[in-house]
């Protein structure tokens, strides 16, 4: 029984890797004709390449959502730890 189950799983193994090494060849590449590009950034206004949005808001934000996580850590903390327990 044991010689039967290796049979079929190493036909099964071989004819998923035939089936997957026949269906490589049908893939398509994109053309080698270079396409025309737009000039500057496309995601802003006309400008040259440079940072996009305001970089400042974004890093203020960032700090804000790590402080609030800090705040609300503590406060779990403080309320959920029975009185005379020892944090460990």
């Amino acid at each position: 029984m044991r010689t039967w189950a290796a049979a079929v799983r190493t036909l099964l193994v071989t004819a998923s890797l035939l089936l997957t090494l026949a269906g490589a060849p049908l893939a398509a590449a994109a053309s080698p004709d270079p396409t025309s590009a737009t000039v500057g950034d496309p995601r802003s206004s006309g400008q040259g390449p440079g940072l996009v949005g305001d970089p400042g808001m974004a890093v203020l934000l960032v700090f804000g959502i790590a402080a609030a996580s800090v705040l609300v850590t503590v406060a779990y903390l403080r309320f959920t730890t029975p009185r005379g327990a020892s944090r460990s």
